[in-house]
């Protein structure tokens, strides 16, 4: 069988990405790709780097028949486009940030401008889409939260420490971003001239990433948040994500037994993997990866774990296909057993 997949918002990095990777699924098939820009091109016409969708029209809307719809409109502006095919029984995957924070008032706090969110009824059902932490919960979701880039690779950092007890409740993420994470839409500021030879924090302590990443760190301690400070950076390189955690250790442990703790959590993951030396971007750049390495600051009583995906992969929409694989019951590593594109 193959399942027949629509993309909002095609036009935008993480909606050009999933086309990208759909090309080659051996269970899916893009059928329908909107953008009201381009709305009338043909989508290999509107973007050369896909052009072996040569006959797939850009539309308005979604026309066909679909299976699947990922989401890849500007966070805000998803939860409406996606709860109609959620509500005609569509399996649904927003990249956006609509649907990740459970708590009451969170979007119009965080993502909404001060608006309420515009489908809370399918709040309470919406899956955080991280395999790694929700695999079964996600194969039976109709919704899915995709992650956000920032807090796929924070998570992943530190979600075996939290479960095991082995830091405190205090967590700092340092963390970089390439330009592509703006989106096409972000407007000023990412110019090559302005971000060439620069790096800036942004946000700081004031991100919507921050209460995503507290949420599910503190869904693995029972609910209990974690106090985080979370501060992002962005650097002058095209893709990728790369993530320093911090957290004081609750107990003395020492490295072999921080490596066979995350080695144990993550031996299930296809996608997730522990490494013994500090880990690139490039080592994921165009894949659905992360590398996690975690290292024991004995001197200081500190866990610190550096980890790196790529943006529009793990983070955006290689995510998001695992997740749609995982919702219809296929390999979960379907069309995305891709090697790092390198240098």
């Amino acid at each position: 069988m193959t399942y027949r997949v629509g993309i909002i918002n095609v036009t935008g990095y993480a909606g050009m990405e999933a086309a990208r990777l759909l090309w080659n699924h051996p269970a899916a098939r893009l059928v329908a790709a909107t953008g009201r820009s381009l709305a009338g091109q043909r989508l290999g016409e509107a973007f050369p780097s896909l052009g072996l969708y040569e006959d797939l029209p850009i539309t308005e809307t979604i026309e066909a028949d679909v299976d699947v719809v990922f989401s890849s409109l500007p966070t805000a502006e998803s939860a409406k486009a996606c709860a109609p095919f959620v509500r005609a029984g569509v399996k649904v995957i927003d990249i956006a940030a609509d649907f990740r924070l459970k708590a009451p008032g969170a979007f119009e706090q965080w993502m909404g401008g001060g608006q309420p969110h515009p489908a809370p009824d399918l709040l309470p059902e919406a899956v955080y889409g991280l395999p790694e932490l929700n695999r079964d919960r996600i194969a039976a979701a109709r919704l899915v939260a995709n992650p956000g880039c920032y807090p796929a690779a924070a998570i992943l950092a530190l979600a075996p420490a939290v479960r095991a007890g082995i830091i405190e409740p205090t967590i700092v993420v340092d963390a970089k971003s390439g330009i592509s994470g703006a989106g096409r839409g972000s407007g000023g500021g990412f110019g090559y001239s302005e971000v060439n030879e620069d790096v800036s924090a942004y946000k700081i302590a004031n991100h919507n990433h921050q209460p995503e990443i507290a949420q599910e760190l503190g869904a693995l301690r029972g609910g209990e948040e974690p106090r985080v400070t979370f501060v992002p950076h962005l650097v002058p390189m095209t893709r990728g994500i790369h993530a320093t955690c911090y957290a004081p250790l609750a107990r003395e442990i020492t490295q072999a037994e921080v490596l066979d703790l995350y080695r144990d959590f993550y031996h299930a993951a296809p996608f997730t993997s522990v490494s013994t030396v500090p880990p690139h971007t490039k080592h994921t750049l165009g894949t659905n990866r992360c590398i996690v390495h975690p290292v024991v600051d004995a001197r200081n009583g500190m866990l610190v774990v550096a980890s790196v995906l790529d943006n529009l992969g793990k983070g955006a929409a290689g995510q998001a296909i695992e997740n749609m694989n995982l919702m219809l019951g296929i390999d979960q590593a379907a069309g995305l057993q891709l090697p790092a594109v390198y240098p």
